[in-house]
């Protein structure tokens, strides 16, 4: 009887060092979604630390855009990055999708703090990306 409950331990062992993480399906594609802070504004939380001191050092200030003209390079800029998301292009940067409604009325802050996430990966990755200005690809 001691000898199965050993033999028993023993069969268990490789099963305990098994993954206890499930791999993801295909319907559970991660996406960052523009949500509503505590004001009610729209806005875009990005986790990384080096992303605010690129926002107040080396962004451009916001007044130096108009809000359709941050619209419309972000549309362009979203499709660009779900595209590279889709593909699997760049794994090791672009994490997940971006859901975004160039119809919605986000807010020029919205804007352009989206704006600059693009900037900032094109700045801190080198990531080339074709809807950014000529100014922000390089900084």
């Amino acid at each position: 009887m001691k000898n199965l409950i050993i033999l028993f331990f023993f069969a268990c062992i490789p099963f305990s060092c098994l993954s206890q993480d499930r791999p993801k399906k295909d319907e559970e594609k991660s996406e960052m979604r523009p949500s509503k802070n505590e004001d009610g504004e729209w806005d875009v939380t990005v986790i990384d630390t080096q992303f605010d001191y690129f926002l107040n050092a080396i962004a451009k200030p916001m007044s130096q855009y108009s809000e359709s003209y941050l619209k419309t390079k972000n549309a362009f800029l979203v499709s660009e990055w779900n595209s590279y998301y889709n593909s699997g292009k760049y794994r090791n940067i672009i994490e997940s999708g971006i859901d975004y409604d160039p119809r919605e009325n986000y807010g020029i802050k919205f804007e352009y703090k989206l704006y600059q996430v693009f900037a900032y990966v094109s700045w801190k990755y080198g990531l080339k990306m074709n809807g950014l200005s000529g100014s922000d690809a390089v900084r």
